[in-house]
């Protein structure tokens, strides 16, 4: 069992920063590929990033290459998602994920509960 606890999320300004947190709790966190999933109001769950075992590689939606970083630090059980440069569209309820495989698809085994980020225009 993994337990995922988000945190960072909030309302903020068109072109402002958030950086989202996901701290990970139970079976040894290296062993899981990470990834970042949000679902905008009345929408389905959409892929946005996500982070190898080591996190030597990552991968990212298009609607978010070059304002998103995705990083992970394996030591503290975290993994990160810093959003610059926030558009409206950008409003959804951000989800941390955890599987031992990894993918795009939302098939990942843990979940955290997820956490409300707003861009204002």
């Amino acid at each position: 069992q993994v337990r995922l606890v988000e945190s960072g999320g909030g309302l903020v300004q068109a072109g402002a920063s958030l950086r989202l947190s996901c701290a990970a709790s139970g079976r040894t966190f290296s062993n899981y590929y990470m990834g970042w999933f949000r679902q905008p109001p009345g929408k389905e769950r959409e892929f946005v990033a996500g982070i190898t075992w080591s996190g030597s590689s990552t991968s990212y939606t298009d609607s978010v290459k070059g304002r998103f970083t995705i990083s992970r630090d394996n030591a503290k059980n975290t993994v990160w998602l810093q959003m610059n440069s926030l558009k409206p569209e950008d409003t959804a309820v951000y989800y941390c994920a955890a599987d031992l495989s990894g993918g795009r698809g939302p098939y990942y085994t843990y979940w955290g509960q997820g956490t409300q980020v707003t861009v204002s225009s």
